[in-house]
């Protein structure tokens, strides 16, 4: 495809703390006007924490969209848009766990849900933790729960693991191991 899309209107619909709602009007490569709307999002990033023991420190939290507890591997959004991942990623670390690390490395990026929303999340992997002190938001009711990499993997294909950046996280962390 050579052609692209172009934008001819942007309309804010909502303006939220984390997010932004638009309503884009777009004419497509053959000339037929379209609409689209788009969830604006600063972005994110998330840590796959790794114990000394080997096994990945996990948080279940509240979700509103799920109306339920999920179990996913520390994140955060980040505190401005040009804040940086790796800042975020060691942030959201000693936030929700209560650890730090100087060694964090970063694994991949991937667009959330891009038919929609154009937030990014970043992922890290962050080992030799150091204990801290966990210091979660207002709205932060986490439990810190602790799994195999294998026992993880597990989980994902029996429906345990449903959010879509921890699933993606830990498969591609176990790939990159496969392959080290």
């Amino acid at each position: 495809m050579e052609k692209k899309f172009r934008r001819i209107k942007r309309t804010e619909i909502h303006k939220g703390k984390r997010v932004h709602l638009f309503h884009d009007r777009l004419v497509t490569p053959t000339g037929k006007e379209v609409d689209w709307e788009l969830i604006m999002h600063p972005g994110a990033s998330a840590v796959i924490p790794i114990d000394d023991e080997g096994k990945i420190v996990m948080v279940r939290q509240y979700r509103n969209a799920s109306d339920d507890y999920t179990l996913e591997i520390p994140a955060g959004v980040f505190d401005a848009p040009d804040e940086d991942p790796l800042d975020c990623a060691k942030r959201e670390l000693e936030e929700e766990i209560g650890y730090t690390s100087e060694d964090v490395t970063f694994l991949y990026k991937f667009f959330s849900s891009i038919g929609i929303c154009d937030e990014v999340i970043h992922i890290f992997v962050a080992k030799n933790l150091v204990q801290s002190k966990q210091n979660l938001d207002e709205d932060e009711f986490v439990t810190i729960e602790r799994y195999t990499l294998d026992e993880l993997v597990d989980m994902v294909f029996d429906d345990r693991l449903t959010d879509n950046k921890t699933i993606s996280a830990i498969l591609a962390y176990k790939v990159s191991l496969e392959r080290a």
